[in-house]
């Protein structure tokens, strides 16, 4: 098992097209061979749950059965021959799911690859949720201060923020030099760790997954710059 996140950046003018996008391509994908699971999302513009879209960022997060199938994908597919005409920037990460726990939509999408337990290297990690109406004021008001100290933390790479419906069903996408870096982060900050515990208590979401990735391929550019250069991976 194979996952793919692409985020797609297109010109202001084209932001039409992008809006369109999000109807035009569900199509396909119903009968893109080798797809058991996609979710095509808009973005945020902090890199992490965000309020704001951003109206000319877009993604798609794709789980294939094979690597061949993401590859035919990225060379034939009407999807990307539609990226080619209408955006000006693509970046894509290709992952093995290596740890991965909670529900999206009913449905567990990643299967652990347990050849790479004793990995060593950069980490990808996604956290989605779906948040209760009655929470979204708890909720976003716990989300600048995250922001800030994801971006300020030691072993951050990069990070982008994704959603499926403004406001209600957000998720971040981010990378990490390691999985010490992740755990640091995400158990010993003291302001990430006491939100991680107003989620339980106050029972933030109706849904949640949590996933870690290993990246095997990084290409494209977003704003300009490689958001995450890959070195080689081993098991």
């Amino acid at each position: 098992m194979f996952v793919s996140l692409s985020i797609v950046r297109y010109p202001r003018y084209f932001i039409p097209f992008a809006l369109l996008s999000m109807a035009v391509f569900r199509l396909p994908l119903l009968f893109t061979s080798g797809l058991t699971f996609w979710k095509l999302m808009g973005c945020g513009k902090n890199g992490t749950f965000d309020i704001k879209p951003d109206w000319m960022q877009w993604g798609l997060l794709a789980v294939w059965e094979q690597e061949e199938d993401f590859d035919r994908f990225q060379q034939k597919s009407f999807i990307r021959k539609w990226w080619k005409t209408f955006a000006h920037e693509q970046w894509t990460i290709l992952c093995i799911p290596y740890e991965a726990h909670g529900k999206w939509d009913g449905k567990q999408p990643f299967i652990p690859n347990n050849a790479y337990k004793n990995y060593q290297g950069p980490v990808a990690v996604l956290t989605r949720a779906s948040i209760r109406v009655s929470k979204l004021k708890s909720f976003w008001s716990n989300v600048p201060g995250v922001a800030q100290n994801l971006a300020e933390a030691e072993g951050f790479i990069t990070s982008v923020g994704i959603g499926e419906v403004p406001f209600v069903r957000q998720a971040t996408f981010s990378v990490w030099e390691n999985l010490d870096a992740v755990k640091q982060f995400a158990y010993r900050k003291q302001k990430h760790a006491s939100i991680i515990k107003k989620t339980r208590s106050e029972e933030w979401y109706s849904e949640e997954l949590f996933a870690r990735f290993i990246p095997i391929r990084s290409q494209g550019t977003l704003n300009g710059t490689q958001p995450f250069i890959l070195q080689h991976v081993t098991a």
